[in-house]
């Protein structure tokens, strides 16, 4: 992994809200693999470090409206959402942002009522590019689907990636490891939490 320029890298946490990862999650097997496999803690870790770095910390949300307006309904995962009998409605707990991680009062909160990436149609870029961010570190959930796509836009914006693969979970477990090594790899660099709490360390 390359140094970080800690002025222009920001972390950005994807879908660590309390339904989605939290005791109440409308995905009960994601939850569970977040939490058994130490990624939440991880996470939190890497938030705590980063601001202590002076890295700027972002945390994306899904949400959507009670009525549904604006949510997609063109794929069988948003139909399947909206269904759930815990809904990420805005304004709920469901939305909040999950234990261990803290939001601080200088992190940021990017919500979206739509599609499948933080990225796409939302303030997202233009607030990394008004801070001038150019090294996005992506953590958070899951690595089926939200994670890839984060990735993939972060790097058609003209983003550097970089991904702690113990820091990102989906389910099965064993999908990780292999998006990581099949496309992740392909166009993040690829390291752990230890190797960026290490840089975010504060200078002896």
């Amino acid at each position: 992994m390359p140094d970080l320029d800690n002025a222009t890298t920001a972390l950005l946490t994807v879908e660590c809200q309390n339904g989605v990862v939290g005791g109440e999650s409308a995905l009960p097997e994601l939850a569970k693999e977040a939490r058994d496999s130490g990624m939440l803690g991880r996470v939190a870790a890497l938030a705590d470090a980063a601001r202590g770095a002076g890295v700027q910390v972002l945390h994306a949300v899904a949400e959507r409206r009670p009525d549904g307006r604006g949510a997609n309904t063109n794929a069988r995962l948003f139909r399947a959402a909206g269904k759930l009998p815990v809904r990420q409605l805005s304004g709920s707990p469901a939305v909040e942002v999950a234990a261990p991680i803290v939001v601080a009062e200088q992190d940021l909160v990017v919500r979206r009522l739509h599609g499948l990436s933080p990225m796409a149609g939302t303030d997202l870029d233009a607030l990394l590019r008004n801070l001038g961010i150019r090294t996005l570190v992506v953590t958070g959930v899951s690595s089926n689907i939200a994670i890839p796509n984060t990735v993939f836009d972060a790097v058609n914006h003209g983003y550097r990636v970089v991904v702690p693969a113990d820091a990102i979970a989906g389910v099965p477990a064993s999908c990780t490891g292999e998006v990581i090594r099949n496309s992740l790899s392909l166009v993040a660099a690829i390291t752990t939490t230890e190797a960026l709490l290490m840089q975010w360390a504060p200078a002896p």
